[in-house]
């Protein structure tokens, strides 16, 4: 039964960017008879979606939980509008009812107020922004939506809030749209995912700006990745410089033009995180002349625990957390981490990173702010202080 289901779960390996061909679905169909629940002799795409995701979650590590490449996405997100009982079409009364608690923050001057959703690419800098506000003076307002995997994903948390496609016949959690309105944001962060469509976030800009115009949108770009080398190498060595810039800079690419597409109807509201570019720079400047306290490029091929990834996903390793933290605040603030007076309150190994690497991690940072087109920062004077926000 568990290698039927996993086979279930694989046997039409779906891009996004298209529907499934009639082939694939008559493929389909042919291992799988009992997906065509209306016994006509013809595989349709919501029946092979239904007959697969029915069986999500009955095997551990199947997709919905981890970090699949290749899934399924519901039909109607190709339609325009989504169903007319999704929780994004309720009140701000009727939405507020949906939850325990409405999150509101005061208004601070200069202090965003920020909503998210992400997945265990994004904890790091979430959990690393806190500290570092605090250190800058200030406690972050922070309301996030988080999950593992691809239920992180922008896609999978508003089906999930607004209660359709995979989640129809659910309750809707609105844990986010609640929130967002009733009460003041200014700033709202997503993490990325794979074969990402420009609709999975502007859902959520529409309706951001319909109770908070002016907000702000920040996706985070990630990172390189062991996947985009196909053949997983045999040692660190095969990732050279040169190799480490190519992908650094597929990765920018990708969701440059992700963002671009946003901001066609968004033209002054939508930015990206630039943490592809910032761990792109920490791996060259290890690979050139080493990092204080770094013993690898990668441990998923050298083995070494203190390395910049951790796993094959693509997981930071020890202490990069705070890289990618500084990184969320010298977006979101248009000020370098640098001018931050004396250490940050991380907790945790206080021999490591040393100050000297965390120095260096503050530096990356910003230059991987102001070095992005797509911030909105740019640093002209270099005097650490965003001269605008484009």
């Amino acid at each position: 039964m568990v290698r039927l289901i996993i086979l279930v779960l694989l046997a039409i390996p779906l891009l996004l960017q298209a529907a499934p061909s009639e082939r694939q679905l008559s493929k389909f169909l042919e291992k799988f008879p009992a997906a065509d629940a209306n016994k006509d002799g013809k595989l349709a795409y919501e029946e092979a979606l239904e007959y697969r995701q029915g069986l999500i979650g009955k095997v551990p590590g199947t997709p919905q939980k981890g970090a699949p490449r290749e899934f399924l996405v519901d039909p109607g997100w190709e339609k325009q509008g989504f169903p007319k009982d999704a929780a994004c079409y309720k009140s701000p009364a009727e939405l507020a009812e949906m939850v325990v608690t409405v999150k509101k923050f005061p208004s601070q001057e200069g202090i965003l107020r920020v909503v998210g959703t992400g997945h265990s690419f994004m904890m790091p800098g979430y959990k690393a922004l806190v500290p570092i506000c605090r250190a800058a003076g200030f406690e972050q307002p922070l309301h996030l939506h988080t999950g593992g995997g691809i239920t992180g994903s922008s896609r999978y948390k508003w089906e999930q809030e607004n209660g359709i496609y995979q989640f129809k016949g659910k309750e809707p959690k609105p844990l986010l749209l609640a929130s967002i309105a009733n009460a003041k944001w200014e700033a709202m962060i997503w993490g990325p995912y794979f074969n990402d469509r420009s609709q999975y976030y502007s859902c959520w800009i529409d309706f951001c700006l319909k109770y908070n115009p002016g907000m702000k949108f920040y996706l985070s770009d990630a990172w390189p990745q062991l996947y985009q080398l196909g053949a997983k190498p045999a040692s660190e060595a095969a990732i050279t410089e040169e190799v480490m810039l190519r992908i650094g800079k597929e990765k920018r690419e990708g969701y440059s033009s992700l963002v671009a597409k946003l901001r066609e109807s968004c033209p002054d509201n939508v930015f990206i995180l630039p943490t592809s570019d910032a761990m792109t720079l920490a791996a060259v400047l290890y690979i050139r002349e080493g990092l204080p306290g770094i013993e690898g490029l990668h441990k998923a091929l050298g083995g070494k625990e203190r390395s910049l990834w951790r796993d094959t996903l693509g997981h930071l390793g020890p202490g990069f957390d705070r890289l990618e933290g500084y990184v969320f605040y010298a977006t979101l603030y248009g000020k370098s981490p640098e001018l931050i007076e004396g250490e940050v309150a991380f907790g945790g190994n206080k021999d490591f990173p040393s100050p000297e690497l965390d120095a260096i991690f503050r530096k990356i940072a910003w230059e991987a702010v102001t070095g992005h087109p797509l911030s909105g920062i740019v640093d002209q004077d270099r005097d650490g202080v965003a001269d605008k926000r484009d």
